[in-house]
């Protein structure tokens, strides 16, 4: 089987939709030999985790003409100019990781989208009003033309059906996982000098995302302003800063811990496991998310978590983390207390997450996505 995948996002990003595209077509390449996987990506990088994947055997990459790069119109090729290219022709299924499907692709290709969020739908006073009809307008026609679509969560597969229109029939709910360096275990020592670098504490809560209104970090800072000084420790807020960060310190200074936060934006990626690691208690009080990958991270790494109720939290986070209303401060602080007092009950919680996110494995995945792709 040849399979095509519209790979701008594995070629050149290093976070969310760029760390999905690699693992998808890691796994597929682990799980699935035998296939041809084709790479149709406006411009290739170099870089470690993409060369990870294109040195492997059957994977070849497919980038536009001179004439496109020339007029620097990958953003077209990649609209209107894959289904040109004469690998195209031969292709027996072509998949858009990322919301999008080229247009135009001959009829025989059995097409395949995945949905990764609808936040901008939900959510669009987050968002430029022009962004959100040209995301809007894309993932449609995606959905649309596609076959199948698949969608990251159940969430997400509503949102498909709520916002969108499209049959539940015609949806395919297959997870993500995260990366595999969260399964590397560190050693103190490890842990011990990741720490160092990064000036951290012995103990902290860990956060981890963008710092946005959306998700709702106040929320975790007020609640450690209402833990007893005694058993108070650090909140590591890991993630690329906006606007919002001004009204987290506000927070902070208001509920009296502005000395217990610590903000944390140029962390390589390759120190996440080490950070995740040396972590005692995981706070993820966000207000909607399509997937939420830390939360997996998390769980992989071995700590705790406490996040939101509703949403696709319990798809991400599993039946034994502990779900608390994300407007309710003190049950936030109360929570988080008591974990941080009962390890017996964080040791419970680390040895079930472990066994829920064995869902999330490399090889079941890769499964899942081949029924899709021979059953379409």
């Amino acid at each position: 089987m040849k399979i095509g995948f519209d790979a701008k996002r594995l070629f050149n990003n290093f976070t969310g939709l760029g760390n999905y595209s690699r693992f998808v077509v890691n796994a597929l390449l682990d799980y699935a030999p035998g296939n041809e996987y084709l790479l149709y990506t406006p411009k290739r990088r170099n870089h470690p985790e993409v060369n990870a994947v294109t040195d492997r055997k059957d994977v070849s990459v497919i980038t536009p003409s001179s004439l496109y790069t020339f007029f620097k119109a990958g953003s077209i090729w990649r609209t209107w100019g894959i289904a040109k290219e004469r690998t195209a022709l031969d292709l027996d299924v072509f998949h858009g990781l990322s919301n999008e499907l080229p247009a135009n692709l001959p009829q025989r290709i059995r097409k395949i989208v995945t949905v990764h969020d609808l936040i901008f739908l939900r959510y669009p006073m987050f968002y430029n009003p022009i962004d959100v009809r040209i995301y809007e307008a894309k993932v449609k026609a995606a959905c649309r033309s596609a076959d199948r679509v698949i969608a990251i969560s159940r969430q997400t597969a509503d949102d498909v059906i709520s916002f969108l229109g499209i049959p539940d029939s015609k949806i395919d709910v297959v997870y993500q996982g995260c990366h595999p360096q969260f399964k590397q275990a560190k050693s103190k020592e490890e842990i011990a000098k990741v720490k160092r670098q990064y000036n951290l504490p012995d103990q902290y809560m860990l956060n981890v995302g963008t710092i946005e209104i959306r998700k709702n970090v106040i929320f975790a800072v007020q609640a450690l302003g209402l833990l007893p000084p005694s058993s108070r420790i650090p909140l590591v807020i890991m993630g690329r800063e906006t606007t919002y960060k001004k009204s987290v310190i506000t927070a902070a200074r208001q509920a009296g811990v502005i000395d217990s936060i610590i903000f944390l934006h140029d962390a390589a990626f390759l120190d996440f496991p080490a950070i995740y690691q040396g972590a005692q208690l995981f706070v993820y009080p966000s207000l909607f998310e399509g997937f939420g990958i830390p939360l997996v991270e998390a769980l992989e790494s071995g700590i705790p978590a406490i996040t939101s109720k509703g949403s696709c939290f319990t798809e991400a986070a599993g039946p034994d983390s502990i779900y608390v209303d994300p407007s309710d401060v003190e049950e936030m602080a109360l929570q988080m207390n008591m974990l941080l007092s009962q390890l017996e009950i964080r040791q419970q919680m680390i040895s079930a997450g472990k066994r829920f996110i064995e869902k999330f494995a490399p090889s079941k995945i890769a499964s899942q996505l081949m029924s899709v792709y021979e059953t379409t």
